[in-house]
């Protein structure tokens, strides 16, 4: 048994806060896989049986507060008899730049009430996804943040990333961390510019320039439909046939 946690707020009033990015991944995983039955409540938390990558997972979004997460989390570690390396838990990161992930097992809590209620009640050795959210630069300025909701140009990279932590879910499962957190990185990095081909070198910027002002010489009849002439014949007029 593998447990996946989202952390977030339960309730309308929280649905889009940057708290709640670990509810957002949750969901995601929830609805790409078919494999998960339906949202039920289970250990103080809204839960979701199912098999994924070959191992029975349970996701599980607290609905105790953030505060209170390792409330529910102990209680369904306990009862499926887990140890913390079963447990995965998806979160929002100040620390880290919008749209970045780490992955880590154990460590503190950075300050994160959810972490910190939750290694209360089940040691700190569990895995954890760190999911950026930013910080807003000025320590008062930290709750108005992270409790307010994302903006409507964060779904440029959240709706991105959420996708591919939905994806690649199954090595979360499998405890393939560091594949896992490879595989977020190439589907959310940004695309380089292709570099031009060894064998065709750059032309001196003259040349590119007069061969793209320079239009291509015609000769006969085909001289006369050019765009020049064209334009020519309906300024003036034409003289004789074509």
């Amino acid at each position: 048994m593998r447990l996946i946690v989202g952390l977030g707020n339960p309730g309308p009033k929280y649905e889009r806060n940057r708290h709640n990015v670990g509810f957002m991944a949750a969901d995601e995983i929830h609805r790409r896989h078919a494999v998960f039955g339906p949202w039920r409540a289970r250990f103080q938390s809204e839960v979701s049986e199912g098999v994924l990558g070959g191992e029975k997972t349970l996701l599980m979004k607290p609905q105790t507060y953030m505060n209170e997460s390792g409330r529910a989390v102990g209680e369904a570690v306990r009862f499926f008899k887990l140890s913390p390396e079963d447990v995965c838990v998806l979160y929002d990161e100040l620390d880290l730049a919008p749209g970045k992930t780490r992955m880590k097992k154990g460590g503190g809590h950075g300050g994160h009430n959810g972490l910190r209620s939750i290694s209360a009640h089940i040691g700190p050795e569990y895995r954890r996804l760190r999911i950026g959210i930013g910080h807003p630069g000025r320590k008062e300025l930290v709750t108005h943040w992270v409790l307010g909701d994302f903006a409507k140009s964060d779904r440029d990279w959240l709706e991105p990333l959420l996708d591919a932590i939905s994806a690649e879910a199954p090595l979360l499962v499998e405890g393939k961390d560091s594949q896992f957190a490879n595989r977020i990185h190439l589907a959310t990095a940004p695309e380089k510019p292709a570099k031009p081909k060894q064998d065709q070198k750059p032309k001196p910027a003259a040349t590119a320039r007069a061969e793209s002002e320079t239009p291509p010489a015609k000769t006969g009849k085909d001289s006369k439909k050019g765009p020049l002439a064209e334009g020519l014949k309906r300024l003036f007029g034409s003289k004789g046939s074509d």
